[in-house]
């Protein structure tokens, strides 16, 4: 059989878009999408052909040979997926065999590279994108608006929807790790029925909903002063740090801001901005009670609080109730 035709280097691909290749590369340090891609590789290669043999190795205790052993031509011809993981903290020996391999790859294997991140390898890296192998990236999860889209995806998967709101606080309360925001996901499809709701959400993860800074934050820039500090001083009374939470009160302005030039500018804010769309659809509401003057105001109150939170001030929690007071002060002036 003549070796399958090699594809263009640098095609690059999602987690949970990628086909089987004869050669698979999967980069980034988001170790759950890592994961997953290898795993639905290894799902697809088992529809195609359920007697797929399947070879796992690591990179930190791989030694010399065993990826050639693993892929050379097998007696009965059945297919093969070989999956080698942690390249980044791979031996000498696996970074020079990935690397003799790609020269002369098997025609009837797919082998799947996982490099976590960093510099260790890039010389083989660079060999294996040079071969034309199919990259995967996965890249830590940052921004709001993705982790409401893996979230919509996550329940999407299994059938389930759930509110904007309860996307939000889900993603309020569990969207600094991305594992843990997959887990909850998991948890609400298995325990629930039905659409989603911000009660149930609330019912689940009470304690870190109602310990969010952007809880504080939503009431300030609603100008309820009260319900602000009240909340404020619930998350601090439940072990939150003054620091994240005067991050969040400059997020959402940031995202107030950001949503009144758009509208200025005739640009999109879920496509130009990276916005997700409940946090536009709210940033508009909520900016018929705010004018350009008093965005300002807000925004130099918690700059000011920012520096103070970090070293520039000697009462951190005062520096923090003190910005609370005044954005909530400065809505609807």
């Amino acid at each position: 059989m003549p070796p399958a035709p090699r594809r263009p280097a640098g095609m690059t691909t999602s987690w949970d878009q990628v086909e089987p290749a004869p050669l698979v590369l999967i980069t980034g340090t988001e170790a759950l999408l890592a994961e997953r891609a290898v795993e639905r590789l290894i799902a697809q290669a088992r529809q195609a052909d359920p007697a797929v043999e399947v070879t796992r190795l690591e990179g930190a205790a791989y030694e010399a040979g065993r990826l050639r052993v693993a892929t050379s031509p097998s007696l009965f011809g059945e297919a093969r997926v070989v999956v080698l993981t942690d390249l980044n903290t791979g031996t000498e020996q696996a970074l020079a065999d990935v690397v003799a391999y790609v020269d002369e790859p098997s025609p009837d294997v797919v082998l799947v590279l996982q490099h976590g991140g960093g510099v260790r390898g890039k010389k083989t890296l660079d060999a294996v994108r040079a071969a034309g192998a199919v990259v995967v990236s996965c890249e830590p999860v940052k921004r709001d608006a993705d982790k409401y889209a893996f979230a919509v995806a996550e329940l999407s998967r299994s059938g389930r929807k759930a509110e904007p709101d309860a996307l939000r606080a889900l993603v309020e309360a569990c969207g600094a790790d991305l594992r843990e925001l997959a887990a909850a996901c998991l948890q609400l499809v298995a325990d629930t029925a039905g659409r989603i709701s911000l009660d149930v959400v609330t019912r689940y993860y009470a304690g870190r909903v109602e310990a969010s800074g952007f809880r504080v934050a939503d009431a300030a820039v609603e100008g309820n002063a009260g319900q602000a500090v009240a909340l404020l001083r619930h998350a601090l009374a439940t072990g939150s740090d003054p620091v994240p939470i005067v991050a969040a009160l400059a997020a959402k302005l940031r995202s107030l801001a950001k949503v009144a030039a758009a509208r200025g500018r005739g640009l999109d804010p879920v496509r130009d901005l990276g916005l997700a769309p409940w946090q536009v659809d709210r940033a508009r509401r909520e900016l018929h009670s705010w004018t350009p003057e008093s965005l300002a105001s807000a925004i130099v109150a918690v700059a000011q609080a920012d520096a103070e939170v970090k070293g520039a001030g000697r009462d951190p929690v005062f520096a923090v109730e003190r910005a609370v007071l005044r954005v909530a002060a400065a809505s609807g002036r």
